[in-house]
């Protein structure tokens, strides 16, 4: 009897597997054999071990880039293709490679599963084909974010104790001393600064007097060296660098934990006694004159409609100030407070009269229908041709993100055959096409982000134009948020140049070709 021949086995679908890894640190990937190196290796074997499954040639490498968050360039390039239906299985080594926030592993694990990709974690043994590997994923993500909260918090408490020891724990070295070896050393030619500061603050009471002699006398602020190893001079003297000097305990040697002093390993550079005489005079002076308001409530400081648009006509910012009881308001010149009259002699703006007078500036306009016409038709105009623009790159990037992609795809694919010397040059090439996809896919991103801003904007501008339209009706009865957030639609800023007696008003930046309004 003839035996039939055997059917043969169905053709099992091939996996496109992403192999994604991660490092925080950048320390060792200069090394043949990295970290990055061994996740790759053992999740290779893992998908050697899974009939059907194959690795797609693409690299997914993130070196010097932490977990804790998801702006990672390779990471957003492998979101890009199981966008694009090209991954089907995603395998990293540990879960944490992934990500190490529970809300952004939950919101990456919901665009695999609506794109229909797997994930697996090989040396975890789980993955998300079912309710059970998805359900011990999650509490696993628990505690690694956990995990990271607890780090955290040791940390923090072993740099608490270590200032309850007295020792320097890092941060901006304070004039007066160097750092060696960890360790806060008096460096004598800036110690003598320290004390001049000191004495000088006690002769005159006065914050713009010690500031004045430093500058007659050539002092200067600490030199700072960079990353790159180059010297930078210090910043100029201002008052706020010489209280900032007459408040650090470190200079009595003290080290400031929390609320609380503990004695300091290091030398102080200043006397006891003279440190807390020094404090008994800032606390009796308060130094209301040079500071204004800070640290009145906000029902003492008042309401400023202009914060962040008035500018002083020596091109410095105006900030907000009031009396002790905030009964009087004002704005006053930033250089002024800290530099003094020989910088700037404007005077401080009453705050009610500039304000009234930016707002019948605009009721002037608001008053004009066609005026507000023109600058709605400007506002909408301008916006909709920078959307129409960017939405039309967006149209673009996809195409050329995903033509870059084949390209290094294929000289991966090519590599493989090619002898050493044609394999390194091609590897080299497919280094600078992986920056340039980088690149693109930042560029994405960005446009992405800009097209959010603008849509928000033309809903803006429709707001803007309905609030001018109906100005005389609608300011009286507009709450302080919404007056603001008027002023701040319309105006760049607004520049009073009391010398001349005028006012400038410039329009927002999203008009292109700000124009002014100046008034006498």
């Amino acid at each position: 009897m003839r035996r039939s021949a055997k059917a043969a086995p169905p053709t099992m679908p091939k996996k496109r597997c992403a192999i994604y890894t991660r490092k925080s640190t950048t320390a060792g990937l200069e090394q043949e054999f990295n970290s990055l190196d061994a996740q790759r290796d053992a999740c290779v074997q893992y998908i050697r071990g899974q009939p059907g499954w194959e690795v797609v040639p693409v690299a997914y490498d993130d070196g010097g880039f932490t977990g804790a968050n998801v702006d990672r360039p390779a990471f957003q390039r492998l979101l890009a293709d199981i966008e694009a239906k090209q991954i089907d299985v995603v395998i990293v080594y540990k879960v944490d490679r992934l990500s190490r926030s529970l809300l952004d592993f939950a919101k990456v694990m919901d665009q695999f599963n609506r794109s229909g990709a797997a994930f697996v974690s090989v040396t975890q043994n789980f993955s998300t084909a079912d309710a059970m590997g998805r359900l011990t994923l999650n509490m696993l993500m628990s505690f690694a974010e956990f995990e990271r909260e607890m780090i955290g918090e040791r940390t923090r408490d072993k740099i608490q104790a270590a200032r309850r020891r007295g020792r320097w724990t890092g941060g901006r070295v304070p004039l007066g001393y160097d750092v060696v070896e960890r360790k806060l050393v008096v460096n004598d030619l800036e110690a003598l600064v320290v004390r001049e500061v000191f004495a000088l603050y006690q002769q005159h009471r006065s914050l713009l007097a010690v500031m004045r002699q430093l500058e007659e006398r050539k002092r200067r602020t600490k030199r700072v060296v960079d990353r790159d190893g180059v010297t930078k001079e210090g910043e100029a003297w201002g008052k706020d660098i010489i209280l900032r000097i007459l408040r650090n305990p470190i200079y009595a040697g003290l080290v400031p934990c929390g609320n609380e002093l503990y004695p300091g390993e290091h030398t102080a550079i200043m006397e006891r006694g003279v440190f807390e005489r020094v404090q008994q005079l800032l606390d009796e002076r308060t130094e209301a004159m040079d500071f204004g308001s800070e640290g009145q409530s906000p029902e003492q400081r008042g309401v400023y409609l202009l914060k962040g648009l008035l500018y002083c006509g020596c091109g410095a910012a105006m900030t907000p100030a009031s009396t002790r009881k905030g009964k009087y308001r004002y704005y006053r010149c930033v250089k002024k407070d800290k530099r003094g009259t020989d910088e700037c002699d404007g005077k401080p703006l009453p705050a009610a009269e500039i304000e009234e007078l930016v707002a019948a500036r605009v009721r002037i306009v608001a008053a004009d229908p066609g005026l507000v016409a023109d600058l709605t038709t400007r506002l909408r105009g301008d916006v909709e041709q920078v959307l129409g623009s960017l939405k039309l790159e967006r149209a673009k990037l996809p195409a050329q993100v995903t033509s870059l992609s084949e390209e290094i795809s294929k000289l991966l694919a090519q590599s493989l055959s090619l002898p050493e010397t044609a394999r390194r040059l091609a590897e080299e090439r497919t280094h600078v096409l992986g920056n340039e996809l980088a690149a693109l896919e930042r560029r994405l991103t960005e446009v992405e982000r800009k097209v959010a801003q603008l849509g928000d904007a033309e809903v803006e501008s429709a707001w803007v134009a309905k609030m001018l339209t109906n100005f005389d009706r609608v300011w009286d009865a507009m709450t302080v948020d919404n007056r603001v957030r008027l002023l701040r639609s319309v105006f760049d800023r607004i520049v009073v140049n009391a010398k001349v007696g005028k006012v400038n008003m410039h329009l927002a930046d999203w008009v292109k070709g700000a124009a002014k309004v100046t008034s006498r």
